[in-house]
């Protein structure tokens, strides 16, 4: 069965949705219906108590129906004993009750009371749904709703068989059993009066009971259409009424009253519709029932003794009336006259007689259509109310017995009352007429008819439409009026005939006419001449009294002018320009003192509606006021006794206080202000900033509004309509002139006596609204005036609204009210700071009493007007920004708990709209969404924690969350965002509720909380929404464009959030690993059968030989946004034809702040958007200002032109908003795409499958759609960055270890077959990223991404293998597998090359524009382009073939703009700049380009070089003397690049000395002695002149240098050791320095090779070979002069030859050194090797040590799994394996170069003539050599990896030759 709960949202999502119903929706509500039969031909009848499931529950062991059994404790048990009693239900439901509040609210911590209040209240709530569901179907059938007819039938054929079935029976018996005080009805008298609503607020169970009555008799009337009461129904109600009726007048309630007049008209209705039916399947029933007809006479007739009662009964005979000459209509009234009269001919006279003689027409108007009950009854319910009212007396006036009864009565009124009555002076101040008089007056019936009949149509004018019957009525009740009271009711019905334009265009011509004898437009004008003339000749009498104004007359005036009002108020706007052409007799009255108030006000009333005619006729209406009306005197305060003037003046203040004061009646000064404020509101004019009005204003704050507490009212009414006219006029002062820095020094306040109409300036004055400003900011009458209206509290208002008649007016009121306040918080804090400390800002005002600020903000629970609570939440928005301890406040009290179920309460409440509000700014909800969203970073504890329950007495942050059990905002938002309802009506609410959730998120405060709530298994927040709303169907633009943005949105804000998540998550905690697991397993492809899916479903990727890949979640979110943007460049001149009017606009856009307002603002999301309504006002301002020198009739053509071209633009602003709406969400969902790939990508993607096809698929999509014409700019810049990380993972997932490992065997293999992409994969990223990089659209920073993008995917095709593992190490360790065919490394290499071709290929084709943009941005582009543009010529250099590229290059020119802008370099600053830092970027960029192409094409690409000059360009560059440290040490390599000390060496030197090194390559090819040789000269001239710069380096102290360091003096030595040989100047030092780190590294102990025998750090292995390569630099070198210059060393050093040469000693010495290191390194790799081999054999210590040892800790994690250990293991060790093999290398080099020296000196006869000389030292010498020989013949092939025999035999000879000359 479905719940009631289900069955009301189906029927809410079905009928009440703005589309029409889908077929799936329709088959679903008629599946609710039919399924919710049983409970709703059951109505409200639930199981009853039952004594042996009351024993079960006392058992504490209950087995609700499929459910296991349940345990209940003794708190259980008794409150659902209590339950049941209090109900009357069954015990086993009262349990099942209490389960399902359980789940609802949770009980945990909760007092028993309150779980039987909550437990009550879901009941009650189950029920409500369950009628409202009901109420909402007769709705759908009854009201035209725009439903499919089809779609009706089927609903109504539902409701027709529940009627049939009882329904209706049903619903009476309820109306009358819920009243009852039992347990089935509102309570009995031992039960609980309280419950808590589906809120959590306390509410009377009477209330809901109530409440619950009320809709069972809307039910009811509506059941009366659906199908034909029968006899027993009717007599059934009938007596249901009286019932009802006999407690009428001692209700209160509103809602008491609704409830007997729903029972009256089911009767009205059931009479009405019966005896009209004419369908055949709507037959009628109490028609054909004679016996029926007789029974009801008989009971209808009885006649009571309670008034109230009979009444009603009265209401009831007149429907049965009409019913019977309905049912008697086919008879003729003659007939009927000449037979003997039948039965119910006799009951209609009988029945008539009883009608007319109790004035039944005057009961309807006194006690129902008057009532507040009635006027404030659903608009809905009262059309039908007044339609068959309608209905009612077109029937009676329409028959010939009904036409007679009334003309009897209007015979017997016109002779009973008397034609006219004098209204003297006194009784028009005191009041006139006897009240008994009056009384009888009022009851005629024939003057109650016609107020019944212009009460039937004030609210529904639109049922006059074609009723020839009421307007025949008019035209017989028109004629013949011998007194007032009838001509004024008649007046009174044509004035509500007026109500629309047909009615209105009708009466006009009616009293145009001559259709009535007496009545006419001729006759008011001719009045209101008459009295003019008599008053104007009396003041001309000297002496002579002001003549008496008659009563009758007075009273006639007023109902002409109120004919008049509505006939001009609804008339056509181009009829009535001409219907009154002379108003001036209107005004003429208005400043004698003998014309009465009411009068007064009538005229005002109607000239206030002429305002709106033209603007020359409200022109006219000033210019008559200023003439006729009485004058504004401004004097003393209302009060003030200091002040008497001298001359009694007849002004509005002596009316008012003398006159309407004394009558307690003000209807001449509620007239006046509302005339003025409807002419000052059409005022466009804010020049003067309403200084002409100071004289009105200063009358409504001293006169009116001051003292309007201390007066007293005959009409409450009145009270508050002068109020709100008072109210109205301060609100416009401050809402139509701004305060601004020109008041700064408007602080006096100076008023004196100014006549309205004179001609002096009131300067002097204040302006209006700088008073109203210092009245609130200091706390004065207009502040405490206005909120004394407020503080009466939102409960009055609610009572007084539902209660009385003036409700409505008291409503209006408040909203005024709030309105002002929320207007001068606007502007207080323009000029607060200056106004100190006399003026306040108006927060810190209300703060003095904390009770002012509950109040208002207790405003929002009023939900009867929304603009009150719209109000309410403004005030609260400013108040929160304003006041830090606003929520402490609230705290102390004691109303933060009701404020926060009010703010839930008015969230869920606007969720739950089935209307789209397009106006976001009058959006409750979303307004109270940005309210949360705003006030998150303030000061904690803020009304976010507040509102959200948070835990405000303690830290934010410790807050244990739970919203099911607190009623809050928060509450009702996860609620809203997990139905996600109505997406087309709460899209801003789902929108704003994920991006709440968000910033909560990322708030330091918030966070933990919230993301703890948000993954817990309870909600599966994370992950739910990515069906539901990530990967759903975008809407389409042309459809609904504003759901299409917030969807967009929607999306971010979400994808924002699973990113959060992700990135700040604490793996630690099961619940959130859980929810990162089940994001990346659905974004990514994987299942989880936690949600239904299997994780065994495919896996993301499966790719083929073509590169197609399967889709995913979150490729197909990236399909969503892959859309064209709309276009937000459409100019409004091609919206509009005319030149003049397009470029107005265009100025005013282009000037936006002109005028003092902007014409832009920012949306709720930020977007910068038109205001149209600025943009309109401005548009009339700047064309009015253009053609003022037209005459005030102007060109009616040329206006018709303006006013089109204006829509015309209004409707380009509306397009461009929207465009650029969905732009910006485009964007924002893209953002969002990119941060949830970009983290997952970076940080989460390890757990995951495949993750190289994951990334290659993620990488393919972005370039797709970057390259594609519809993606943006700013999209391929999002898009490009994406591809970045994906590229630069893609490259780290090649050496990562695999995760689908079955065993936790590692071997080689694991290293080798790397998750290399294949090559046409390859192919497809380079073409797109070319298309890319070649898109039509785009920009320097689009294509430095995209640059960078193209560097690193040449990066990662170059590196097959890691880089720092060697081929040789692989190859050594592979031979076992080897053998089973799976390592292949020439089949690798192949593969590489095929790709280096084909992506050679790729380019060679797109050549000649990739070069032209590169070219273009490397030579004319800012610096950080030219940067990158310069590494892509570098990176297609490398893929070079055949010297393709290197001849483009040359052929334009650009390697020489390379050189010249070498040469060419500068600096101003010192080189410290961000601008030079730029430079010295691009000059590194150049360097490295040119040194790339001498590595490239070798010598050639060197002499290339070398011929264009390359070194006189680079010895002229001024980069080399930039300011340097005095040390290329760089102590702190974390210095920014921008910071004013940083090193110049990486950037400039570093790449001169590696370029110069390179062309060193050119001297080997020149002759040995050919000291001239041009490459060798030059070099020299380039060394000599930048001597300091070789000095500096050659200076270093080596034993500590970084790397950076060791690399330029291995680059220093390296280019002299092959050049300073041909130099024969030794006057620079150089030979001396190089002999001397000669000395300084070969007299040094082993332990100069730092890693041998310590830690083992790879940057100590890198430190020995660089330092192996100065070795044997310097080795080379000395080689060179012993060989070629015929160098001979001394044996050892002596104190009178002191020499920095070095000497065969030391040779010795260091090759001994030599000897150790090469024997600890050798052993130290083959040990290394043995250990890789034999990795899966040690045991986890062991690998942690090695880890320890060899693995940075950066990427050392101790929680990984032994088999991923292992492989960092393996990797570490043959990293260093590498840098050994090449330490080996150097070393082996090194020896050899020694000992060829040592043998050079051996074989020389010159020098073995100096050694016999020196016998000793020559023993010596060859004493030591010899053993250390013997060590190196001892190195082993095996363990160095090198073929040794070469090594060997020179040590083989040099031993031997040691020996010889040790023997001699």
């Amino acid at each position: 069965m479905v719940s009631p709960k289900q069955l009301l949202s189906v029927i809410e999502s079905t009928l009440l949705g703005r589309t029409p119903p889908t077929a799936a929706q329709r088959i679903e509500l008629i599946h609710a219906i039919r399924h919710s039969l049983p409970s709703l031909k059951a109505l409200l009848s639930y199981p009853p108590p039952k004594p042996s499931d009351r024993a079960q529950v006392q058992s504490k062991e209950v087995r609700l129906p499929d459910a296991a059994p349940l345990s209940l404790d003794d708190h259980d048990v008794q409150i659902a004993l209590k339950l049941s009693e209090d109900l009357h239900l069954n015990e086993i439901d009262c349990v099942r009750l209490l389960v399902s509040a359980n789940q609802e609210w949770g009980f945990l911590g909760r007092e028993p009371l309150e779980i039987f209040r909550l437990s009550a209240g879901l009941w009650y709530t189950e029920r409500r749904d369950l009628l409202t569901s009901l109420y909402m179907l007769f709705r759908a059938v009854v009201l035209d709703q725009g439903l499919e007819a089809d779609l009706v039938a089927d609903i109504q054929s539902y409701l027709e068989d529940l009627i049939t079935s009882g329904l209706r029976q049903r619903l009476i018996l309820l109306t009358k059993e819920l009243r009852r005080e039992e347990p089935t009805g509102s309570g009995g008298p031992n039960s609980d009066s309280h419950i808590l609503d589906s809120r959590g607020a306390l509410v009377e169970r009477k209330a809901v009971i109530t409440r619950e009555r009320l809709i069972l008799g809307h039910c009811l009337v509506l059941s009366m259409l659906v199908e034909r009461a029968s006899s027993k129904d009717v007599k059934d109600i009938f007596f249901a009424l009286k019932e009802s009726a006999g407690e009428y007048s001692g209700a209160v309630e509103s809602s008491k009253h609704q409830i007997t007049f729903s029972l009256l008209f089911s009767l009205v209705i059931a009479f009405i519709s019966d005896a009209l039916s004419t369908t055949a399947d709507k037959a009628s029933v109490l028609s054909n029932d004679a016996s029926f007809r007789r029974e009801f006479n008989e009971i209808v007739m009885v006649a009571g003794n309670d008034p109230v009662v009979e009444g009603f009964v009265d209401c009831v005979r007149l429907a049965w009336v009409v019913h019977l000459i309905l049912v008697q209509d086919g008879n003729d009234v003659g007939e009927i006259a000449a037979s003997p009269l039948s039965t119910d001919t006799k009951s209609v006279f009988s029945c008539l007689e009883v009608i007319f003689a109790n004035n039944s027409f005057q009961f309807w108007l006194d006690m129902i259509l008057h009532s507040a009950a009635y006027q404030n009854e659903d608009e809905d319910v009262v059309f039908m109310y007044n339609a068959y009212l309608h209905k009612l007396m077109t029937c009676f006036l329409s028959h010939p017995l009904g036409r007679d009864k009334v003309k009897e009565t209007k015979e017997k009124a016109m002779a009973m009352l008397s034609p006219y009555r004098t209204a003297s002076h006194n009784q028009i101040i005191e009041g006139s007429g006897h009240p008994q008089e009056t009384y009888e007056i009022g009851r005629q019936p024939f003057v109650s008819v016609l107020e019944f009949v212009s009460e039937i149509y004030q609210k529904e004018p639109q049922l006059l439409s074609g009723n020839d019957v009421i307007w025949t009525f008019v035209k017989f009740s028109g004629e013949d009026h011998t007194n007032f009271q009838t001509l004024v009711a008649f007046l009174k019905m044509l004035s509500t005939l007026a109500r629309n334009p047909e009615g209105a265009s009708k009466v006009f011509e009616l009293l145009q006419g001559k259709t009535f004898r007496s009545i006419g437009w001729s006759t008011l004008f001719e009045g209101l001449s008459m009295y003019e003339d008599k008053f104007k000749q009396s003041v001309q009498s000297p002496g002579a009294l002001l003549p008496e104004f008659q009563e009758g007359d007075a009273r006639a005036l007023v109902a002409y002018l109120n004919v008049l009002q509505q006939v001009v108020e609804n008339g056509s706007p181009i009829e009535r320009k001409n219907w009154f052409p002379d108003i001036e007799p209107l005004f003429k009255l208005l400043s004698y003192e003998n014309v009465p108030p009411y009068l007064k006000g009538a005229l005002r009333n109607a000239i206030a509606t002429f305002v709106h005619v033209s603007p020359i006729m409200k022109d006219t209406i000033w210019r008559y006021l200023e003439q006729y009306d009485l004058p504004v005197v401004v004097g003393p305060h209302a009060g003030n006794t200091g002040y008497a003037m001298d001359t009694q003046v007849y002004d509005m203040r002596f009316e008012l206080n003398e006159i309407e004061a004394r009558r307690e009646k003000y209807p001449s000064t509620i007239s006046f202000i509302n005339l003025l404020n409807t002419l000052i509101a059409e005022e466009r004019d804010a020049s003067d900033r309403g200084r002409r009005f100071i004289g009105i204003f200063r009358f409504v704050y001293d006169h009116v509004f001051g003292p309007f507490p201390q007066r007293a009212y005959a009409d409450p009414c009145e009270k508050w309509q002068l109020v709100v006219a008072c109210l109205k006029h301060f609100q416009m002062m401050l809402s139509k002139y701004d305060v601004g820095e020109e008041d700064i020094d408007a602080v006096t306040d100076q008023s004196q006596i100014t006549i309205l109409g004179q001609s002096s300036p009131i300067h002097h004055m204040q302006l209006p609204v700088i008073e109203v400003m210092k009245d609130f900011m200091s706390g004065k009458t207009l502040f405490r005036n206005l909120m004394g209206i407020i503080l009466q509290g939102v409960n009055f208002l609610i009572t007084e609204r539902t209660n009385q008649i003036y409700g409505q007016l008291l409503e209006n009121a408040v909203l005024l009210s709030l309105e002002i306040i929320i207007l001068v918080m606007e502007k207080d804090s323009v000029v607060s700071d200056f106004w100190r400390p006399l003026y306040q800002p108006l927060d810190v005002v209300l703060s003095q009493d904390h009770n002012q600020i509950v109040v208002l903000l207790e405003y929002v629970r009023y939900d009867f007007q929304p603009q009150i609570q719209l109000c309410s939440v403004k005030i609260l928005s400013i108040l929160s920004s304003r006041m830090v301890g606003l929520s402490q406040l609230l705290l102390k009290s004691n109303s933060a708990i009701g404020l926060i179920e009010d703010y839930a309460a008015c969230l869920e409440l606007r969720s739950e709209e089935c209307q789209i509000i397009e106006d976001s700014s009058v959006d409750p909800g979303v307004l109270i969404m940005q309210l949360l969203i705003d006030n998150i970073n303030r000061p904690a504890p803020n009304i976010t924690h507040l509102l959200l329950k948070f835990d405000v007495d303690s830290p934010v942050e410790r807050t244990l969350l739970q919203p099911k059990f607190h009623y809050s905002c928060l509450k009702v938002i996860l609620d809203i965002l997990d139905k996600l309802l109505k997406p087309d009506v709460n899209a801003l609410l789902h929108e704003f509720g994920f991006q709440l959730l968000y910033e909560l998120c990322v708030d330091p405060l918030t966070s933990a909380p919230i993301m703890d709530l948000l993954s817990t298994k309870k909600y599966h927040f994370f992950v739910k929404h990515l069906n539901s709303v990530g990967i759903a169907p975008l809407p389409k633009r042309t459809c609904s464009q504003a759901l299409r943005i917030s969807s967009l949105h929607q999306r971010a804000w979400l994808m924002k959030l699973l990113a959060v998540e992700l990135h700040s998550a604490e793996i630690a905690d099961p619940n959130h690993r859980e929810a990162c697991q089940n994001i990346l397993s659905e974004l990514f492809g994987q299942r989880n059968t936690e949600y239904g899916v299997d994780h065994d479903a495919s896996l993301f990727i499966t790719q083929n030989e073509t590169g197609s890949i399967s889709k995913s979640k979150v490729l197909e979110l990236l399909e969503i946004v892959q859309f064209e943007s709309p276009d937000t460049t459409l100019k409004c001149s091609q919206f509009v034809s005319n030149l003049k009017y397009s470029s107005m606009a265009e100025d005013i856009l282009t000037s936006p702040t002109t005028m003092g307002k902007s014409v832009y603002y920012h949306s709720e999301r930020g977007d910068r958007l038109i205001d149209l309504v600025s943009f309109r006002d401005r548009l009339w301002q700047k064309w009015n200002l253009n053609n003022s020198e037209l005459n005030s009739f102007g060109s009616e053509i040329e206006l018709n032109a303006i006013r089109d071209a204006i829509q015309q633009l209004l409707r380009w602003g509306w397009k461009y908003n929207k465009n650029l709406e969905e732009q910006a969400a485009q964007l924002h969902m893209l953002t969002s795409w990119s941060q949830i790939v970009e983290i997952s990508a970076s940080q989460k993607i390890s757990s995951l499958e495949n993750r190289s096809d994951i990334l290659f698929q993620l990488l393919d999509a972005s370039l797709n759609f970057s390259g594609s014409p519809d993606c943006s700019l700013r999209m391929a810049q999002i898009l490009t960055q994406v591809g970045l990380t994906c590229m630069a993972k893609l490259r780290d997932e090649r050496f990562a270890l695999p995760s689908d490992l079955t065993s936790e065997t590692i071997t080689c293999l694991h290293i080798i077959m790397t998750k290399q992409l294949s090559n046409g994969a390859c192919q497809s990223i380079l073409f797109k990223l070319i298309l890319a990089v070649l898109r039509r659209e785009s920009s320097e920073t689009l294509r430095r991404r995209q640059y960078a993008l193209l560097l690193s995917y040449f990066q990662y095709c170059r590196h097959v293998l890691d880089s720092d593992v060697r081929t040789t190490i692989l190859e050594f360790l592979s031979v076992d597998e080897q053998d089973n065919g799976d390592l292949d490394l020439e089949k690798m290499d192949k593969d590489q090359a095929e790709l280096a071709h084909a992506n050679f290929t790729i380019l060679r084709k797109e050549e000649q524009p990739i070069l032209n943009l590169v070219i273009k941005d490397a030579t004319q582009g800012s610096e950080s382009v030219k940067t990158m543009s310069l590494y892509v010529i570098d990176a297609l250099i490398c893929v070079d073939h055949e010297k393709f590229f290197l001849s483009q290059l040359q052929s334009r020119g650009f390697l020489r703009s390379c050189f010249l802008n070498m040469s060419n370099f500068s600096y101003q600053d010192g080189g410290f700049s961000l601008d030079s830092m730029h430079r010295l970027c691009t000059l590194e960029a150049e360097f490295s380009l040119l040194l790339r192409i001498c590595h490239k094409y070798g010598k050639s690409g060197s002499q290339i070089l070398f011929s264009m000059g390359s070194l006189h360009h680079i010895a002229s560059c001024k980069a080399l003397h930039l300011p340097m440290k005095g040390s290329f040490r760089r102590h702190d390599t974390r210095v920014e690049k921008n910071s004013a000390d940083l090193d110049k060496q990486q950037m400039v030197v570093a790449p001169i000395l590696r370029l110069l090194f390179s062309l060193t390559s050119l001297v080997e090819t020149s002759e040995l002695f050919e000291v001239k040789n041009k490459v060798v000269r030059e070099i020299v001239e380039f060394i000599k002149g930048h001597q300091l710069l070789f000095d500096q380096v050659l200076q270093e102290d080596i034993s500590d240098a970084d790397e950076l360091t060791m690399e330029l003096v291995n680059h220093v030595v390296g280019i002299l050791t092959k050049v300073w040989p041909y130099e024969e100047s030794n006057d620079y030092g150089f030979v001396q320095r190089l002999f001397g780190m000669m000395r300084s590294l070969w007299s040094r102990d082993p332990d100069v090779f730092t890693s041998i025998g310590s830690a083992r750090s790879e940057i100590q292995q890198k430190a020995d070979v660089s330092i192996s390569r100065l070795c044997f630099s310097l080795s080379s070198y000395l080689y060179f002069l012993v060989t070629k210059k015929s160098l001979r060393l001394q044996i050892f050093d002596h104190a009178s030859t002191a020499t920095q040469q070095p000497t065969l000693a030391s040779l010795v010495f260091f090759l001994g050194s030599l000897a150790t290191v090469l024997d600890r390194a050798a052993e130290e790799k083959y040990l290394l090797l043995n250990k890789i081999k034999d990795i899966n054999e040690l045991s986890r210590q062991e690998v942690d040590e090695i880890i320890t040892m060899y693995v940075s800790h950066s990427y050392a994690s101790s929680s990984e799994n032994i088999q991923k250990r292992r492989y960092m293991a393996m990797v570490g060790m043959c990293k260093i394996v590498g840098h050994r093999s090449r330490l080996i290398m150097l070393l082996l080099l090194l020896a050899q170069n020694l000992m060829n020296i040592t043998l050079a000196h051996f074989n020389d006869s010159n020098s073995l003539k100096a050694l016999s000389d020196a016998k000793e030292e020559l023993h010596s010498l060859c004493g030591r050599l010899i053993p250390v020989l013997e060590r190196l013949e001892l190195v082993n092939e095996d363990k160095t990896g090198h073929n040794l025999k070469v090594f060997h035999r020179l040590a083989r000879s040099l031993k031997e030759m040691s020996i010889q000359k040790l023997a001699n």
